[in-house]
Order: structure tokens, then sequence, then C-alpha cells
């Protein structure tokens, strides 16, 4: 069962997501702050991160681009969603591996979130070595 970790700081966005994710049979774990991201990706090991730009606290942003830049975290996939108007501005600042915009279409998140792990995961659920591209 492949785990997506949730950081959205809107508990009823929060909420949505988390149940929808849980019906299409992912095991999902769903934390407010991007503070926490770390921490949870230790213990609970997401093959996903679904990561909110605009956070209270540090940003999406912010968040992810930490995650890239630590040797144990670079390779988990990470889908930035948001419904701020310049997604290539967030682009630019972050190196997100996936960007859906809000509000998003259900099939849409998870085709994405699907797709993702598949290019990320082999068969056996083992971390494909991914080739890093300077940007």
């Amino acid at each position: 069962m492949n785990r997506i970790l949730i950081v959205e700081d809107n508990s009823d966005v929060l909420w949505v997501v988390k149940i929808v994710l849980k019906r299409y049979g992912f095991k999902v774990m769903a934390i407010p702050r991007g503070e926490d991201v770390m921490l949870k990706t230790s213990t609970f090991k997401p093959h996903l991160i679904l990561l909110d730009v605009v956070l209270s606290g540090i940003s999406g942003i912010d968040v992810c681009n930490e995650l890239k830049a630590n040797e144990k975290t670079s390779n988990i996939p990470v889908i930035m969603f948001s419904a701020h108007a310049n997604m290539t501005d967030i682009l630019k600042k972050a190196n997100p591996d996936d960007f859906i915009a809000k509000p998003f279409d259900v099939n849409e998140l998870v085709r994405k979130i699907k797709l993702q792990i598949e290019m990320h995961y082999n068969s056996f659920g083992r971390r494909r070595k991914v080739a890093s591209s300077a940007h």
C-alpha cells in the first residue's frame, strides 16, 4: 500500500483529500504544518508528498526545497498544490515533481499521484535512481 503524506493547513481541504485518497487505497498521513515534514518523512516513510504551497509558518516552497536538498528525502516525489495564480513563479522557486491547481479534479489528482509513484518506484517498491537534472 502506497503511503502519501499530505501537508495542508486548511483543515477542510486536508480532511477531503485524506478521505479521497484513503478511498483510492492509499495509506495517508495528514499534517497541517510544514515544520513537521522532515520528522514525519523519517517515521512514516511516504512514497509521495502532497504539499500545499501556502502554509502558515514555513512555506511549502521552502519545505519542497528542503526535501529536495536532503539526501534522505530528495527522491521522494513531491506534488505541490495551490490556488496561487502564478504556477510558473512557484515552479521557479521550488522544484516539485508535479503541480496541481486548486480547485482540482479528484481523478486528476489521483492520476498524477499514481504516475509519480510509478515513475519513482519499480514494481517491487524499491526507489529507482532518478538522474537529477540541473535547473
